[in-house]
């Protein structure tokens, strides 16, 4: 059975390119019927962020990556938390230090930063110089006597290509005199990422390790590790950058784009949408699916394959987000866009605890079909909640139109006279207007729409006058006719 894991540090929200990593690989797994495990690497303590960890699970709570193992659910290869473990690495750090493959290194990191700004002089790449790897026993017994701190250091073997073949990238290699001995345990007696990330993968018997581009150095240092300590090396595939519109590395500092998973829970959008974008970044369906866009997250399942990933970077298209976003709310279950609209309403005061439920849902409807997330509710309907309309250039032109007068007068006169005000005796009094006046088209519609809505376009007229109510309808005619 394959099993893959998401493994995220609690350093702050969920980001779009950590949650594109989770979605592939519940997508693999799912797609060869294995387990998802999410667990959470939190060894870098001074980058922990308090609650960032429920964050996560939240966040992929709602994006609906349910996973088969994790923190909260358990399972058999717990505990799911890198700091609940570390008398699980303690026993592997001591084997390695007596089979000769780890040592303890009392290099201090003044001595190392000399050492770095030495070989960047030079031209040259830092790695560990190897000083502390052959200390004889009496320099190491001097050393603890005087009470220097130490890390543990993992003993990279000498002038060796490391090999492997990546899912995504094809065969790759690397050189041991290229990477040096790294360490495996920080001088806090905490391990480090690669040994930890390793020791748990094993144990928890990952198949298949999916993660971003930045980890492929990673990579080599890990597989050492795997073979130092006799385990099956699981199978790497590495994914492309998200880059931003202009095709630089998307950083979190580029406020070109929302980048974290709440903030588009928190603008309407919805889940679904985001799964369905987030898997086009930098994956691509076969065959003749390969110009389709929209998929459900179990036809993602189906047709998701990692051959299908791009090696180049994928771009963030906002817009396009935007567009699948509007595609699903369009097709959505209308009382859900209310639900979700009521908070925005409400926010902005157009809405109190108490409202008129079904006049909401007319409303809302009429503007479900336009919205690309559900938070615009509010700029779209701000004519039905406000008693005073503002008319911009365009609306002012429209308004000095030769037939306005004509056919405001005439309208005003119909509504005055109009027992029952439904969007039917509306779409009626209109065409009776149209016989009365000679108007028709933009001539009779645009100064109607304008002047009870401020705005040049919108949704169906009848059923926009209609829930803007005769009152209100009537009282900004006639100031506009005043």
């Amino acid at each position: 059975m394959v099993r893959l894991r998401f493994a995220p540090s609690p350093t702050g929200h969920l980001h779009i390119g950590g949650a594109r990593t989770a979605l592939f690989n519940f997508l693999y797994a799912k797609k060869f019927g294995g387990d998802f495990i999410l667990r959470i690497e939190n060894t870098d303590q001074a980058r922990n962020v308090e609650s960032a960890t429920e964050k996560f699970l939240e966040g992929f709570k709602w994006l609906g990556l349910d996973w088969d193992e994790g923190p909260d659910v358990g399972g058999a290869y717990g505990p799911y938390i890198q700091m609940d473990r570390l008398s699980i690495y303690q026993n592997y750090i001591e084997r390695l230090v007596r089979e000769g493959k780890a040592y303890y290194c009392y290099c201090t990191k003044e001595e190392e930063d000399l050492e770095r700004e030495r070989l960047k002089a030079l031209g040259k790449v830092y790695h560990y110089s190897g000083k502390c790897r052959y200390l004889d026993e009496k320099t190491q017994k001097q050393y603890e006597k005087e009470g220097r701190s130490y890390t543990i250091r993992f003993r990279v073997p000498d002038d060796r290509d490391v090999l492997f073949t990546d899912l995504v990238r094809g065969d790759m290699k690397f050189n041991t005199n290229d990477i040096g001995d790294f360490i495996i345990v920080k001088s806090n007696g905490v391990p480090v990422y690669n040994f930890a990330v390793t020791v748990d993968d094993a144990l928890m018997q990952i198949t298949h390790v999916i993660r971003g581009e930045e980890h492929l150095s990673n990579t080599p240092c890990q597989i050492l590790l795997y073979e130092a300590l006799g385990w099956k090396t699981p199978e790497f595939g590495h994914l492309p950058l998200i880059l931003n519109p202009n095709g630089k590395k998307l950083s979190k500092r580029d406020e070109s784009i929302i980048q974290f998973i709440e903030q588009y829970k928190d603008l309407g959008y919805l889940p679904e949408a985001l799964v369905n974008y987030l898997a086009l970044l930098g994956w691509s369906p076969s065959g003749e699916l390969s110009e389709e866009e929209i998929f459900s997250l179990d036809e993602l399942i189906q047709h998701f394959s990692i051959d299908r990933v791009s090696k180049a970077g994928a771009i963030f298209d906002v817009e396009k987000l935007a567009w699948i976003n509007g595609q699903y709310i369009k097709k959505a279950d209308l009382d859900r866009i209310v639900d979700m609209a009521i908070p925005y309403l409400q926010k902005e005061g157009y809405i109190g605890e108490n409202f008129d439920r079904e006049w909401l849902t007319h409303l809302v409807s009429l503007f479900q079909s336009g919205m690309s997330a559900v938070s615009e509710i509010t700029q779209l309907a701000k004519q039905f909640f406000v008693d005073d309309v503002s008319y911009d250039e365009e609306a002012n032109q429209i308004l000095a139109g030769e037939s306005v007068s004509v056919v405001l007068s005439a309208f005003q006169a119909k509504v005055n006279t109009l027992e029952e005000y439904t969007p039917d005796n509306i779409k009626a009094l209109l065409k009776e207007v149209q016989k009365e006046t000679g108007y028709k088209g933009k001539q009779l519609f645009m100064p109607v729409r304008v002047a009870a809505t401020g705005q040049n376009h919108g949704p169906d007229l009848n059923k926009t006058l209609y829930l803007l109510g005769k009152e209100k309808v009537l009282e900004r005619i006639n100031q506009i006719l005043s």
